[in-house]
């Protein structure tokens, strides 16, 4: 049965919503009847279908609760259909969302976005600054799954969501692949789905962590350096990754490091497997610097269970810079990487509505 609060106007509405921890600290739009219904409408789905429950507080998800939460942070009714299957992904027990929600490490979902609902359902930014501010889908959606687990999913800072810092991926953290200019096959393509298909992969991430690399078109193997370059950003000795092992992560490349690497003959799938060999801790380290996990007799300690781990996509502008996101290798089964696919039935295209 929906609830209905209500206040003088929207700006007593606006700070009830603030007093009672239902906003990320930042303004938010009300979420009217007449917002929600619209919302709703445009997710192709009943209001009262059930999701699933979100952890730690296990509220039901509905589409009718996931969409307030869309008004709320902004989105338009077209980008409904990104945040209904990044929900379900986290809602994905492999996903372990209480687990996530109630750890102490800084870990947000990180939303990547591929197939046609990128421009059906945004257009969501894969270009320069695209992890930045200034492009409404991204980060509106992103947003909006925050909201949902702050409020159907009840983790709050200090009692429920217990990360010592957090970093600001927890306020939104959304990202398209340059599938256009990218010199490799989509990722979702290499994940199993079809080209024409929309897809959203949502995986626990820590905050980007940039990796600087000038290539030397005069020497042929200078690729090697960018790969032990991403490989050491990967499992960099104090990560969860190189000390807990066994989570996912990412790989950001800007399109001149994909080119580079692209031209040294390597495909998504052989860059994985570089970086997989690449991502370890000697013993004599793990036991020098963190002993408390290193046990009696440590062996080398690769940071991931294997190459599958390591999710690559192309995203940003041209440069020196690519990025990568360590994850929080922890939880029932790793705060693993899940791919849902968006109902192309479910893209906004309804009369008066799309874009407004």
């Amino acid at each position: 049965m929906t609830e209905f609060l209500s206040a003088q106007d929207e700006a007593e509405a606006l700070e009830a919503l603030h007093r009672d921890g239902c906003t990320d600290g930042l303004p938010v739009i009300i979420p009217t009847p007449e917002r929600v219904s619209r919302m709703v409408l445009a997710s192709g789905i009943e209001g009262d279908m059930v999701l699933g429950t979100m952890g730690p507080g296990h509220g039901v998800a509905t589409i009718e609760k996931v969409a307030v939460a869309a008004v709320m942070a902004g989105c338009l009714p077209d980008y409904m259909p990104v945040v209904v299957a990044a929900v379900k992904a986290v809602i994905d027990p492999r996903f372990d969302l209480t687990e996530m929600q109630a750890t102490t490490h800084c870990t947000a979902p990180l939303v990547l976005v591929n197939g046609p609902a990128r421009h059906n359902c945004g257009p969501i930014a894969s270009g320069t600054g695209a992890l930045g501010p200034g492009h409404r889908a991204n980060a509106s959606i992103g947003r909006a799954l925050r909201l949902t687990m702050i409020n159907i999913g009840k983790a709050r800072p200090g009692s429920s969501d217990m990360a010592l810092l957090g970093h600001p991926g927890k306020f939104t953290y959304c990202l398209a692949e340059d599938e256009e200019n990218s010199p490799f096959p989509p990722m979702h393509v290499d994940l199993g789905f079809d080209a024409d298909d929309s897809v959203v992969t949502v995986l626990g991430a820590e905050a980007p962590h940039s990796v600087l690399f000038a290539g030397d078109g005069d020497d042929p193997d200078s690729y090697k350096v960018l790969l032990d370059l991403l490989a050491m950003a990967l499992a960099n000795a104090p990560s969860n990754n190189a000390i807990l092992t066994g989570g996912s992560a990412t790989v950001v490349l800007n399109p001149e490091h994909s080119l580079i690497l692209h031209k040294a003959g390597l495909s998504r799938q052989q860059i994985a497997n570089e970086l997989y060999e690449r991502c370890f801790l000697e013993p004599e380290m793990v036991k020098r610097l963190m002993p408390a996990f290193a046990g009696e007799n440590p062996s080398r300690r690769m940071a991931f269970k294997g190459p599958e781990q390591i999710l690559i996509l192309q995203a940003g502008g041209s440069g020196l810079y690519s990025m990568v996101m360590p994850s929080w290798s922890a939880g029932t089964h790793c705060n693993s990487a899940v791919s849902v696919k968006v109902e192309a039935d479910n893209f906004c295209e309804i009369p008066g509505l799309a874009g407004g």
